[in-house]
């Protein structure tokens, strides 16, 4: 097991200075356009195994000591009631909370006058 970020952080002797690679930085690898063309990014953060996969990608080709888990910072609002869509446009909630929705009234209100 590669220990060394976990080491580093509890400021123990490590060998090299730790890195790790946030998911992001995997979108160029052609084993993660491989996998996205095949899957919808939003069925690629809801399922496990092909979350994995990417979120490991980077690891394997670059040797980084450790990466962050392949999602979206939106897919928590879905355990929170909210459904989500997320395609190539951009997220949407088709029905916002009421909040929310009285914020979009209020700022479409002010720019119509």
């Amino acid at each position: 097991m590669n220990d060394r970020i976990l080491r580093a952080a509890r400021q123990l002797p490590v060998d090299a200075t730790p890195i790790w690679i946030m998911r992001q930085a995997g979108r160029y690898l052609p084993e993660y356009r491989a996998v996205r063309d095949n899957v919808s990014f939003l069925q690629l953060c809801k399922t496990p195994d092909l979350a994995a996969e990417v979120t490991i990608q980077p690891v394997r080709r670059l040797g980084v000591d450790a990466a962050i888990i392949f999602s979206d910072i939106l897919i928590p609002l879905e355990g929170m009631g909210l459904e989500l869509e997320l395609d190539d446009a951009g997220p949407r909630f088709p029905t916002p909370p009421e909040a929310a929705q009285a914020l979009v009234d209020t700022v479409h209100a002010f720019k119509h006058g």
